[in-house]
């Protein structure tokens, strides 16, 4: 087991974002969260990477608690996040942004993993000393999803990363999602595309209103009728 977040509850004050909420994330698995707005999947995602404090319960990493640690702990342990919005320098070249990445690491091979991610996002590498500001969204995405590979994590937590973008650039994103996947590189991934979500993942969790409403393969989601339902349109 990569992740385990057991029995974890968030709140904001006195509003409870989410109570007892448990999860795990398999070595080299993909596993989805959906479930309407403001159900607690971006905040169980944040929980996770120490964005926003776990009142109770405990989450481990390779075995060990990480519960209370900073953000670029997480980094450090291996853990790296796509946030939601991007969160880039616009004013900084898409090599510059890759760059920030990569202030953890020490050697002489960030160049060949820029290379690599150059790669994985051929679009990015005419544009490589533009401004990211002046990039589409799609492109910006990918720079997004490059500057946390360049950290080189065990788990990749991804936080809505369609949010926003044209189907061309959805479709990329996902397939770049199951290429790093395929590296060995665990994912955990909120999302509201959940039809194309499941499609990628090994499994998923149903959020509610703060809490867990089901869990199991993403085969078995997206057969089921509360599913088709509530999130597939069917």
């Amino acid at each position: 087991m990569l992740l385990e977040a057991n029995n974890i509850s968030v709140y904001y004050g006195t509003v409870k974002a989410i109570e007892d909420v448990s999860f795990h994330v398999n070595q080299r698995e993909i596993v989805v969260m959906i479930g309407p707005n403001g159900a607690g999947k971006s905040t169980a995602l944040k929980a996770v990477f120490g964005l926003v404090d776990i009142d109770t319960g405990d989450v481990f990493f390779n075995g060990e608690s990480i519960k209370g640690l900073r953000p670029d702990e997480h980094v450090q342990k291996g853990i790296s996040l796509i946030p939601e919005g991007r969160r880039l320098f616009p004013s900084m070249t898409v090599l510059e942004n890759l760059e920030t990445g990569a202030i953890f690491r020490r050697g002489n091979d960030i160049k060949s993993d820029i290379e690599g991610i150059l790669e994985l996002f051929p679009g990015l590498k005419n544009q490589k000393k533009n401004k990211v500001g002046v990039l589409s969204t799609g492109e910006q995405q990918m720079v997004a999803i490059g500057r946390a590979l360049i950290q080189r994590p065990k788990l990749l937590l991804a936080d809505e990363p369609s949010l926003g973008l044209s189907p061309s650039y959805v479709d990329k994103v996902f397939d770049a999602l199951i290429e790093i996947n395929k590296s060995g590189i665990g994912i955990l991934l909120v999302e509201q595309n959940a039809r194309m979500a499941l499609e990628i993942s090994h499994r998923g969790y149903v959020f509610k209103t703060g809490n867990i409403l089901m869990e199991d393969s993403s085969k078995n989601l997206l057969e089921s009728e509360v599913v088709k339902k509530a999130f597939l349109g069917g």
